[in-house]
């Protein structure tokens, strides 16, 4: 992914060159192709480039056309259509694309786009700053405002941080969420800064002297469920928009590559995009996995090596017992992270850097698959209809697949009480099981580092009470709202801004076929059971029928190895934690129980590692955090063998270039 910044100041100032140059140096492990920057007197755009299409490759941005200056960061797809309406050579570049789709539609020029974008717009008629963010918020977006004085975005906190004018707080509240993991997914504004946020996805915003206005440009919205003939039917609807999805993610076909584990979801997109090559007489897809040493003992890595076995595919694959080549580089990008959240994000970053030195841009993969095709309530619903037989048969087989872990009779009871109790019995329900708002907060507080002192002064059970408010107690009105919510959650934005922060600090650029517009459309149209048909993605297993090795297909469970490689980076770095702990505890004593994390730090001596692994590891990283932020970031931190910005134009030259 590229990077972009704008810096607009209200107050009519001019923008200087070294002060945008400095947002654009932050912003260099994003764009390591080469970077840019324009000025129009109070208005400056930058922008660090990571070339990943044919058309990418050629364009210069920021982007000047007519009475507009752009800065982009985008992949667009339906460019055949959008460049006919527009008139426009098929050659045209996404920033031109934008440029040219803001003349004709103005600011709802957003809601004829299709693809992954974060864009700026100096529209220098109005003396206005136009910016948007993809339906999905694939590409980050960050802005600050000053009203009558400054307005900066960037598709990073630490390009905007830079200005000496920003003020520099750390929101506690933000440490707070990533003391109680589950709080990551609280809103989808929020930052570890406080007076810089995210523009939502799917959101624009305009920005001139007289103020900013922001709104929503589209809204997934439930429809009637979609009802088919048959199950073959469901399933070749499914593939066609699937396909065309993950075709329109190749662009650029000379350095994308796939994430393949050894699930339905990365095995999907790794099977279709090794076909479309294929037709198009391209070469093998590079393939890039995390496996184990055994695989007779482990179910991961034997499915992943039956689907490298495919044909079509050139496979690379990293062992949580074999990392002693990446261990360095894989150990510094760890300590190095961006937002806290990111230090678990260890086995995709070994991945990534398995792929960055493959020399890969852009890579595929299919970690929204399971938010896409999730069966939500299924059983509940089956159970209010009356067809209580097919749930039956339904609770079975979901335990089947989950090895015992779910008993049938236990999950239709859950699934009764969602289905027919009402939503004040709901609530007495889970006060009598110990799990009312204040039993929660508690539950919370033991299952984590924060201190209860802390966690007083966070308000932390308010916090915890406004994600819970985000899924209704009682069962939705139909499953295509169910639907639209879980995707619509801020879980599933957190989890594709986590993936994306880690691939930046590598010059990559995630894909995520699941998230095409028409994939997720025609997702949270299908009846239940096309989502639940005696085994979780029931249209997903048919559509692939086939094409995935059956090993892949039949797979029960969803083992991964994610605390082997944690556990082998612990290992590896166990001098570097123990000295940031011992150094650094007065940065952690405001937020963590300091006695716990003593208690965890002697078990890890030990050698029992589990949770309290999680404990040790995430008091560390949280205090490299805090240690590496307790100043206002530098350009020169991110100093490297890079040209400085190549197109800067002062205040006092005209802006047409």
């Amino acid at each position: 992914m590229s990077g972009i910044a704008a810096l607009l100041h209200l107050d009519g100032r001019p923008v200087g060159a070294e002060r945008l140059a400095g947002m654009v140096a932050m912003l260099r492990l994003r764009g390591p192709d080469g970077a840019g920057a324009r000025i129009d007197g109070q208005a400056g755009l930058g922008h660090s480039a990571l070339d990943t299409t044919p058309e990418a490759a050629s364009k210069d941005q920021p982007l000047v056309r007519g009475e507009l200056v752009v800065s982009a960061d985008a992949r667009l797809d339906d460019r055949e259509a959008l460049t006919h309406t527009l008139g426009l050579a098929p050659s045209t570049g996404d920033a031109g694309l934008i440029a040219a789709a803001y003349e004709r539609w103005g600011e709802r020029c957003p809601e004829r786009l299709e693809g992954d974008f974060a864009f700026a717009i100096w529209d220098r008629a109005h003396r206005r700053l136009f910016c948007a963010r993809d339906r999905f918020g694939v590409r980050p977006l960050y802005v600050h405002h000053q009203p009558g004085k400054l307005f900066a975005l960037a598709s990073e906190p630490a390009a905007i941080l830079v200005i000496e004018e920003v003020p520099y707080r750390i929101n506690e509240a933000r440490i707070a969420d990533f003391l109680v993991t589950q709080l990551e997914g609280i809103d989808l504004t929020s930052t570890f800064f406080e007076e810089i946020f995210r523009l939502p996805p799917a959101h624009a915003m305009a920005v001139d002297p007289a103020g900013a206005r922001q709104w929503r440009y589209w809204e997934l919205e439930p429809g009637p469920e979609l009802r088919l003939g048959s199950d073959g039917a469901y399933a070749e609807a499914f593939l066609e928009v699937f396909t065309e999805a993950v075709r329109r993610r190749l662009r650029g076909a000379d350095t994308v590559g796939s994430m393949l584990s050894g699930g339905m979801d990365s095995g999907s997109v790794a099977a279709v995009a090794r076909e479309l090559r294929a037709e198009a007489g391209d070469g093998p897809l590079p393939v890039f996995s995390a496996i184990g040493p055994e695989p007779a003992s482990c179910v991961e890595t034997a499915t992943i090596l039956a689907a490298q076995a495919m044909g079509g595919l050139e496979p690379h694959s990293v062992s949580h017992a074999e990392l002693d080549e990446l261990l360095p580089e894989l150990a510094e990008l760890g300590w190095d992270v961006d937002e806290p959240f990111d230090a678990s994000m260890i086995l995709p970053r070994a991945v990534y850097l398995l792929a960055h030195r493959r020399g890969v841009k852009a890579v595929l993969d299919g970690i929204d698959g399971d938010t896409i095709l999730g069966e939500g309530s299924h059983l509940a619903r089956l159970l209010r209809r009356g067809r209580w037989l097919t749930a039956w048969r339904e609770a079975v087989g979901q335990n089947r697949f989950w090895g015992g872990a779910y008993p049938a009779w236990s999950e239709l009871g859950r699934g009764a009480v969602r289905a027919f109790a009402p939503a004040p019995l709901y609530r007495l329900g889970r006060r009598l099981r110990g799990r009312s708002p204040s039993a929660q907060l508690q539950a919370n507080i033991e299952k984590s580092l924060i201190s209860s002192d802390f966690a007083r002064r966070i308000r932390l059970g308010e916090r915890l009470e406004a994600l819970a408010a985000l899924r209704p107690p009682t069962l939705p009105a139909d499953l295509t709202g169910e639907a639209v919510r879980a995707v619509s959650h801020p879980y599933l934005t957190v989890g594709v801004e986590r993936y994306g922060r880690t691939a930046a600090a590598l010059g990559l650029e995630p894909r995520h076929p699941y998230l095409d517009r028409r994939v997720v459309e025609l997702c949270v149209s299908l009846p239940g059971s096309q989502k639940l048909g005696g085994r979780p993605k029931a249209v997903l297993r048919r559509a692939m029928s086939g094409t995935l090795p059956e090993a892949v297909l039949r797979r029960r469970g969803k083992e991964h190895l994610s605390p082997e490689f944690t556990a082998a980076v612990a290992a590896a770095e166990r001098a570097c934690i123990t000295r940031i702990l011992e150094v650094d505890a007065g940065l952690l004593s405001p937020y963590l129980d300091m006695g716990e994390l003593r208690s965890a730090c002697e078990e890890w001596s030990a050698g029992r590692n589990g949770r309290r692994l999680a404990w040790v590891l995430e008091a560390a990283h949280l205090a490299r955090w805090l240690e590496r932020s307790a100043s206002r970031p530098s350009p020169a931190a991110r100093a490297g063998p890079r040209d400085p910005p190549s197109s800067i134009i002062d205040s006092e030259e005209p802006c047409n270039g």
